[in-house]
């Protein structure tokens, strides 16, 4: 059982037909959300400072995040961001717009495959 954490989610990530079970991740269990592969890129970086300091993380940026693409047992830590504007212009976030941000971190798990 593999466990990733990023910032969002996307279909391609589950299979084509799978129960998926979404509930609320306390970020106090640091030992699992530090061992889970981050799959966090370079355009997250802002983001992902705020997350180690406010939550007192260690939340690395891989050189090259990996493909996810999860089976049954497998499951992805989400750290959603609230408040941010919509992104325009391939501009990056900055760092006072993040500090203003909310987090909420989900755990999506696929339990069954159809």
């Amino acid at each position: 059982m593999a466990t990733y954490f990023g910032f969002a989610v996307a279909d391609s990530m589950f299979p084509l037909y799978a129960v998926i079970k979404k509930q609320p991740f306390n970020v106090e269990n640091k030992a699992e959300l530090e061992a889970a592969v981050s799959v966090c890129n370079g355009s997250h970086t802002a983001t992902v400072e705020v997350a180690n300091s406010r939550f007192k993380l260690d939340i690395k940026i891989p050189i090259k995040p990996p493909i996810v693409s999860l089976g049954i047992g497998d499951s992805i830590i989400v750290m959603g961001v609230r408040g941010l504007p919509r992104l325009e212009d391939r501009r990056h976030y900055t760092k006072e717009e993040v500090d203003s941000a909310t987090f909420v971190f989900s755990k999506y798990t696929v339990v069954d495959e159809l």
